[in-house]
């Protein structure tokens, strides 16, 4: 019964094992000639000008989160709209099951919003 997914475990192994052994043999065999200029950072040849790692507000955040929580829950509602039009004849519970997915999305907008999350001030 197994014996079918014997390929797929040695193809899994072997993608592994290669990408491991390519590292392993470039860091031991690898030139390691560390130099200041190496180790600096190259800011299209210009010298490096401020922080490398400029602190941005909160509200980046959020909205990136905001944006990914609402665009998964958005991808979820593409099965449900292919299937709708086939289960639709049988039972009205598709439709009801789509409306509180819809209304739980609405009222995470509205939370949101009214939090405060989507202001810029």
């Amino acid at each position: 019964m197994y014996q079918n997914y014997i390929p797929l475990l040695v193809l899994m192994i072997v993608a592994t094992l290669i990408p491991l052994a390519i590292l392993v043999i470039t860091n031991i065999l690898g030139p390691k000639k560390p130099s200041e200029r190496k180790l600096s950072v190259y800011e299209s040849g210009m010298p490096p000008v401020g922080d490398a790692h400029p602190k941005f507000s909160i509200k980046f955040y959020i909205i990136g989160m905001l944006f990914i929580l609402f665009d998964i829950e958005i991808v979820f509602m593409y099965p449900w709209a292919v299937i709708y039009k086939q289960w639709i004849s049988t039972s009205v519970f598709i439709l009801i099951e789509g409306l509180v997915f819809v209304g739980i999305l609405l009222v995470g907008y509205i939370y949101a919003w009214k939090k405060g999350a989507l202001d810029w001030e």
